[in-house]
């Protein structure tokens, strides 16, 4: 199995993503361009957190007419993995590719520090009794406020689309919610940071927990 990271000018956890995934989980994992037009044959693709370039417009919003952002979209729609982590939740979100947008906090403040987070059952990955009733990751973000209308919560209340809630909300999200996935179960969003929850020298390490889930979702992906 291989793992593309996709790198935009601003990204700034792309090499951590690529540490998180090659070098403690130990599958393949290289950096993609954001103006490359090929995802070069990966099984599922994370795009990264940062400041990705344009965010001065919105979050998101340049980045996702990149070049490589339309092989995306179609890897996506043809049941690929695709996991956005922070500013990347926010460019799956302006793609169209997840439910909803990110806003500013409510607190117009950048929050860094490390979030408890309440585990939802959304599948058998992403699950209590897979991962526990609450894991900690750390947040570092200042436009994490998710919102999304009435009939857009329901929607994800009902289809079981919420991956976490945040224990004590930070920044404002609609729900408390700090992660969702697309109804179909194969595009992932979450403000959160897994690939700095990784190693014994950090904080947690339930970030692993978080990739190892989104990675065994292949496997259901490849069966169906």
């Amino acid at each position: 199995m291989k793992v593309a990271v996709i790198q935009f000018p601003g990204s700034n956890c792309d090499t951590d993503s690529v540490h998180a995934i090659k070098d403690v989980i130990g599958l393949p994992s290289r950096l993609i361009w954001h103006k490359d037009t090929s995802l070069l044959g990966a099984d599922a693709v994370l795009v990264p957190g940062g400041f990705s370039y344009g965010d001065y417009l919105r979050c998101g919003a340049i980045a996702k007419v990149s070049p490589i952002m339309a092989a995306v979209r179609e890897f996506a729609d043809n049941g690929g993995l695709v996991m956005g982590i922070c500013n990347g939740f926010q460019i799956l979100c302006e793609a169209g590719l997840l439910p909803g947008a990110l806003i500013l906090n409510n607190g117009l403040e950048f929050i860094c520090n490390t979030q408890e987070l309440i585990v939802e059952d959304s599948n058998e990955h992403f699950s209590k009794s897979a991962m526990g009733e609450k894991i900690h990751l750390p947040i570092a973000h200042g436009e994490g406020n998710y919102r999304i209308d009435d009939a857009g919560l329901a929607q994800l209340e009902a289809n079981k689309q919420i991956l976490f809630r945040y224990a004590n909300n930070p920044n404002g999200s609609v729900g408390d919610i700090a992660g969702i996935r697309n109804e179909a179960g194969n595009v992932f969003g979450l403000m959160p940071h897994p690939e700095r929850a990784v190693e014994a020298f950090m904080t947690s390490r339930d970030g692993e927990k978080v990739l190892r889930a989104f990675l065994r979702c292949h496997k259901k992906q490849a069966a169906a």
